[in-house]
C-alpha cells in the first residue's frame, strides 16, 4: 500500500504541472478565438491532416480530441486498474461509490434538462448535453486547488469521471451514430484479447503492444465508437502486480513513461484546440431567459451536483457503498461541484444534437451555456476545495503538534 501511495503522490505532482499547462492553454485559446486574430485560430483548428494508409482525414482539432486524448485515457485506465487491484478501490464498497455516483450524475442532469426544456426544438436529443463531466478539466482544477485534501479525492473523481465518460460515449453511440460496424468491433475486441494474452504471457516488447494499441484505436473509430475508449480498455487490461523479482509492474513502468507526455503535451494541446469558443454578446443576453440555455445550465450545475452528491450520500447511508478514506461529506460536495464541468464532451453533444435546428443559433446558445456553467463550476469547486484544504491542513498541523507534545 505504501508503494501505491508513493506512486499516487508522484502522479499528483506531475498532474499539478499538467493542470497548470492545461488551464493556460484553455485561456490562450479562449482569448485567441475572441481576438482580432480569431480567423487564424479557426484556420489552425480546421487544418486537415490525413494519414494515407488509414484513410483518415481529420482536422487538427479532431486529432487532439480523438487521438491525443486517447493517451490521456490510457494513463487514466492504468491508474484506475492499480486502484481497483491494490489501491483504495480494492474494497468493493468503496469501488461501488464512484460507479453509482456516475449514474446519478448522468440521470439527474438528463431529467432536469428534459423537464426545463420540454417542448423546445432540439431537446428530444438535447437533454444529453449536460450529462458528461470533462475528465481532463475537472482533474486539472482538482490538481491545482485540491492538493491539500486527501489523495482519495483524486481516486474518487477520476473513477467517477471515467465511468461518466463511458456512459456519455454510449449515449453518443446510441443517439448520434448511424450504424455500428460489427466487423470492426470484432477487430477491436481481438486486439484487446491479444493485449490481455500478451500481459498474461509476460511479453514486454513494444513491437507487439504499439501495433495492438494503434489498431484497436483505429478499429473503434471505424466501428463508429469514440476511439478514446481504446485507451481506457487497454489501461484496464494492463498488469499492475509485479512478479517476484520484478522491480515494477508493467502498469507502473508505463505510467512513468507516458504520464509526463500525457499531462505535459497531450492534454494541453487538447485544451488549446477545444477551448476556443467564440463568445457572442448577443447570445449571452439570452442565457438566463431562453429555455434551451436554462436547460443546459440547470442540468449541468444543479443536475451534476445533486446527482453525484445525492446518490453518493444515499448509497453510503444505506451501506451499499463506503466513503473514500479521509473524505467527509463536505469534501465530496466540493468534488460533486467539479462534476458540473461539462465542456468538451458537452460541446460535442451540442453540435450533434442541435446542428440541424434552425439557423444554428441554438448550437451557439447551448455552447455558451456550457462554457459559462463550466467556468462557474470551476470557480465554485476551486473555492470549496481551497476551503476544505485549509481544514485538512489545520487537522494535520494539530495532530503533528500533539505528537510533538
Amino acid at each position: 500500500m505504501t508503494q501505491v501511495r508513493s506512486e499516487l503522490t508522484r502522479y499528483l505532482r506531475t498532474e499539478t504541472v499538467g493542470g497548470a499547462l492545461l488551464l493556460i492553454a484553455a485561456a490562450v485559446a479562449l482569448l485567441w478565438a475572441n481576438s482580432p486574430w480569431a480567423d487564424s485560430y479557426v484556420r489552425m483548428t480546421d487544418t486537415v491532416v490525413a494519414i494515407w494508409p488509414l484513410h483518415v482525414e481529420w482536422t487538427l482539432a479532431d486529432w487532439t480530441k480523438d487521438g491525443l486524448l486517447a493517451i490521456f485515457f490510457f494513463v487514466a485506465g492504468l491508474e484506475l486498474k492499480r486502484e481497483f487491484v491494490v489501491g483504495e478501490l480494492a474494497d468493493r464498497r468503496r469501488a461501488a461509490l464512484p460507479i453509482v455516483a456516475a449514474v446519478g450524475g448522468v440521470v439527474t442532469p438528463a431529467l432536469i434538462a428534459s423537464a426545463v426544456g420540454f417542448g423546445v426544438p432540439g431537446m428530444e436529443r438535447g437533454w444529453a448535453i449536460p450529462v458528461a463531466t470533462d475528465i481532463a478539466f475537472a482533474l486539472a482544477v482538482l490538481a491545482m486547488t485540491g492538493s491539500r485534501i486527501p489523495a482519495s479525492a483524486r481516486v474518487f473523481l477520476l473513477s467517477l469521471a471515467v465511468v461518466d465518460d463511458l456512459l456519455a460515449i454510449i449515449l453518443i453511440a446510441v443517439l448520434f451514430t448511424g450504424a455500428l460496424s460489427l466487423l470492426w468491433l470484432l477487430a477491436a475486441a481481438a486486439c484487446f484479447a491479444g493485449w490481455a494474452l500478451a500481459q498474461h504471457k509476460r511479453i514486454s516488447t513494444p513491437i507487439l503492444y504499439v501495433p495492438l494499441a494503434l489498431v484497436s484505436w483505429y478499429a473503434l473509430h471505424e466501428a463508429g465508437i469514440h476511439p478514446t475508449l481504446a485507451g481506457v480498455a487497454l489501461g484496464l487490461l494492463t498488469r499492475v502486480r509485479p512478479d517476484p523479482g520484478e522491480g515494477q509492474a508493467p502498469a507502473t513502468r508505463l505510467e512513468h513513461l507516458i504520464q509526463p507526455i500525457s499531462a505535459g503535451l497531450c492534454v494541453p494541446l487538447f485544451a488549446l484546440f477545444a477551448s476556443g469558443v467564440p463568445l457572442d454578446t448577443n447570445v449571452f443576453g439570452e442565457l438566463f431567459t431562453d429555455r434551451l440555455a436554462l436547460a443546459v445550465i440547470l442540468g449541468l450545475l444543479l443536475g451534476k451536483t445533486i446527482g453525484i452528491f445525492g446518490i453518493s450520500w444515499v448509497a453510503i447511508r444505506l451501506g451499499i457503498a463506503k466513503r473514500p478514506m479521509g473524505l467527509g461529506y463536505r469534501d465530496m460536495f466540493a468534488l460533486s461541484v467539479l462534476g458540473a464541468i461539462g465542456f468538451t464532451v458537452s460541446l460535442l453533444v451540442a453540435e450533434l444534437a442541435l446542428g440541424d435546428v434552425g439557423d444554428g443559433s441554438a448550437v451557439e446558445l447551448a455552447k455558451a451555456a456550457v462554457l459559462v456553467t463550466s467556468m462557474t463550476a470551476s470557480l465554485a469547486g476551486s473555492a470549496l476545495l481551497l476551503r476544505r484544504g485549509r481544514v485538512h491542513q489545520a487537522r494535520r498541523d494539530a495532530r503533528a503538534l500533539q505528537r510533538e507534545e
